[in-house]
């Protein structure tokens, strides 16, 4: 009897730990929460600009543009400043949800399939459909664990990275552009007012 016990208070112990990862949302669960959620903001009766607004309140919680921002960028980060970096990280912020938005969530009557996850430690590899009634094509969220949490470090349609997209287009513009200039503008087509269109630097 004594044994038995003693081997329950220790698989208790063991097990003790599990219960806080267990109670955490894994990479699928994250992804599949905010996708139904993205879902029924597109299918609300809100307007195309609030549903913009609302879809980019909820990105800003399980994108995480400042390390696909640092990412696309490259060996260039070390050529802008401390102030440059952070306007930078603000203004791809704008263009890498704008072009999730466009290209993933403002379908006709979009739907998700969910396909696996597979983990490895703090990172993770989603991968899902996208359903429309005449389409349907592979993504894959690249993860990382943040805390209890899980984020998106790069998005994969297909066979294209988002990301990498990003950084051709960057390293092309800053073979013949500074920073400043690169900024500039980024600055009139997603800043304050901007209207550049979604995947376009």
């Amino acid at each position: 009897m004594r044994s038995w016990l003693r081997v329950s208070w220790v698989l208790l112990g063991l097990l003790a730990p599990l219960g806080n990862v267990m109670g955490a949302p894994s990479p699928m669960e994250r992804t599949r929460a905010v996708l139904e959620e993205a879902r029924r903001i597109v299918d609300s009766p809100k307007t195309h600009n609030e549903k913009l607004a609302d879809l980019s309140a909820l990105l800003k919680t399980f994108l995480d543009t400042d390390t696909m921002g640092r990412e696309a960028l490259g060996e260039h980060w070390e050529k802008f400043s401390p102030a440059q970096r952070q306007e930078f990280l603000q203004l791809f912020r704008e263009l890498f949800q704008r072009t999730y938005v466009q290209k993933l969530l403002l379908f006709e009557k979009p739907d998700f399939g969910y396909v696996g996850e597979e983990v490895q430690g703090t990172q993770a590899r989603v991968e899902t459909k996208i359903i429309t009634p005449r389409d349907e094509f592979a993504v894959t969220y690249r993860m990382r664990r943040d805390g209890d949490d899980w984020k998106a470090t790069d998005i994969q349609i297909e066979d294209l990275s988002l990301t990498t997209n990003f950084r051709r287009q960057l390293s092309r513009l800053l073979a013949k552009e500074s920073p400043a200039e690169l900024l500039a503008r980024m600055r009139r087509k997603y800043g304050p007012g901007g209207t550049g269109a979604e995947d376009e630097l």
